[in-house]
């Protein structure tokens, strides 16, 4: 019988263990919230250009209108200006997203995040939280657009007068 008072706590604390080292699978609904392995949380903000979709850090998120959803058309010097947003990414806890996040592979082998189909990138020119510096502008051959919940661009943003290729916008 002496033997046996520590039988409760060592049975308690492997159950707990148990429960701690149990799976559980992540949602797969849409831009649903929780953790991925890089940790990315994606967001919303209201900025002069309307509601966009920001990093952790508040960053503005660009997609380019050059792209396509399986290709980004932003490597070497443009993705020095405009660095893609690794993925994949979730929403931030208590964000709720018409849209669904996902991933393309770079061809310098990295996994950029997509969102509705667009690779997404953050500007180097936005120095800091809530700048939108980068929306509208024609550079490294086509035109960046801030990343809204709806996928379209930004209600702030003027429309384009000749596109090629793309997404077409």
């Amino acid at each position: 019988m002496r033997s046996r008072w520590w039988a409760a706590p060592v049975l308690a604390a492997a159950v707990i263990g148990l429960a701690a080292c149990g799976s559980s699978s992540p949602s797969t609904s849409g831009a649903a919230a929780g953790s991925t392995a890089s940790g990315s949380q994606i967001k919303t903000a209201s900025t002069s250009v309307g509601t966009i979709l920001v990093n952790s850090t508040g960053h503005a998120i660009y997609w380019f209108a050059i792209d396509t959803p399986a290709k980004s058309n932003c490597s070497g010097s443009c993705a020095g200006l405009w660095p893609p947003v690794k993925g994949p990414v979730t929403a931030a806890a208590g964000v709720s997203l018409p849209g669904t996040f996902g991933t393309l592979n770079r061809a310098d082998g990295t996994t950029q995040a997509t969102y509705m189909n667009h690779p997404l990138y953050t500007y180097a020119g936005d120095t800091s939280a809530g700048m939108v510096s980068g929306n509208d502008k024609n550079l490294s051959g086509g035109l960046w657009w801030a990343m809204t919940p709806s996928g379209s661009k930004p209600s702030g943003g003027a429309a384009p007068t000749t596109t090629s290729g793309g997404y077409g916008y």
